[in-house]
Parts: C-alpha cells; sequence; structure tokens
C-alpha cells in the first residue's frame, strides 16, 4: 500500500464519519460543522483523483458560501428543535426505504461498472493542458453567455435572500436615513450648556 491509498482511506473514513454525525445529529449548528468537514475531505478525494478545479470549486463554493450561510441562517433564526413525537410509529417504513435506497445503489454500481459495449471519448481530455486551464478555456470561450446569466441569477438570489431575511422591526435592525444624517446642522444636534457648581443640568 502507497502513501496514495492511505490517504484515500483517511479522507473516505472521515467523510463518511462526518456524514453521519450530520444526519444523525439534532444540533444545527453542529451538523453545519460536520458538512463543512465532510466537504473538505471530499475536496480531498478530488485532489487525489487529478480534478484539482472541482476540489477548488467544492471548497471556495459550498464551503466558504453556501455552509457559512446556512450557519449564520440558523443562528439568525433562532430555530427551536422540538421533540419528533411521530418518528417512531414510522420506523419500519424508514427502514424499509433505506434498505431499497442501499439496494438500488448497489445494483446501480454494480451493473454501471459492466462493460456492455465499446466505450468512445467523444470529447478526449488534452494531456498537455492542465485541467483548471482547459476548463476555464472553454468555459469563458464557448459558454461565457451561460456563465454570465447563471452569474446574474445567483446575484438576484443573493438580493433575495437578503431582503427576506430583513425585518421590519426597529430593535432588529437599525436602518440608515441618508438623507436626514447630510442635512443636519450643527445647532440643531449640539448643545452647549455652562452649568453652574452644585446646580446640575435640565435634561
Amino acid at each position: 500500500m502507497n502513501f496514495t491509498l492511505y490517504l484515500f482511506y483517511l479522507f473516505s473514513f472521515v467523510l463518511v464519519s462526518s456524514s453521519l454525525v450530520v444526519v444523525s445529529t439534532r444540533n444545527m449548528v453542529i451538523a453545519v460543522i460536520f458538512l463543512i468537514l465532510a466537504f473538505f475531505n471530499a475536496s480531498g478525494l478530488f485532489i487525489l483523483l487529478g480534478a484539482e478545479y472541482l476540489a477548488t470549486l467544492l471548497i471556495v463554493v459550498y464551503v466558504g458560501a453556501i455552509a457559512v450561510l446556512f450557519l449564520f441562517v440558523v443562528m439568525m433564526l433562532d430555530v427551536d428543535v422540538k421533540p419528533l413525537e411521530n418518528i417512531n410509529r414510522k420506523k419500519p417504513l424508514i427502514t424499509m426505504l433505506v434498505v431499497i435506497l442501499f439496494c438500488e445503489i448497489f445494483l446501480i454500481t454494480k451493473f454501471s461498472s459492466t462493460n456492455y459495449s465499446e466505450i468512445v471519448a467523444k470529447f478526449p481530455i488534452p494531456q498537455d493542458v492542465h485541467n483548471v486551464k482547459a476548463i476555464g478555456k472553454i468555459l469563458y470561450t464557448d459558454f461565457i453567455l451561460p456563465f454570465q446569466i447563471a452569474g446574474a441569477i445567483l446575484f438576484v438570489a443573493m438580493i433575495g435572500a437578503i431582503v427576506l431575511t430583513m425585518k421590519n422591526e426597529a430593535r432588529f435592525i437599525r436602518k440608515q436615513t441618508i438623507y436626514s444624517q447630510i442635512s443636519r446642522h450643527k445647532k440643531d444636534t449640539l448643545i452647549i450648556a455652562k452649568v453652574k457648581a452644585g446646580e446640575g443640568i435640565d435634561l
């Protein structure tokens, strides 16, 4: 066994373990933290496969944006986790669905690994160009319009998420009134009071 195989087993074990913690814990903050750990280990597996672009994309997009944003949303919403009373009655159904799902995954994996016909590479991978450079060249030449449209859609979605999280109550958000701040005068905001000793000041 070489060092790469040891790294594969390490990343796979931590990835599966953190994924089980994500789906089993009831604390959402802990679930998000272990989700970030799962993303890091998945990016490590991508690096071992030679897909550096996917590894970087997984860390930048999912860890740096989605997971952290989800963590802030969970902390802002202050969700009250109530005990689920109907879970015990549905355990046989959930167990049956899990067994069926794993059987389907096993069958799909088994049949997909069997070659029934000759595999022809319609889009051969260039060996003399780094994969990040090759993806960037295709993305910014042939698919520049869909790429820019996807960026605009994500920008609109970000603005919509910010608007939805804003509240009308003044105790949550202090909004700025730019015109009132600019139009303030010194005589309206500053009072110079000469107070005599022992008399105090009337506010």
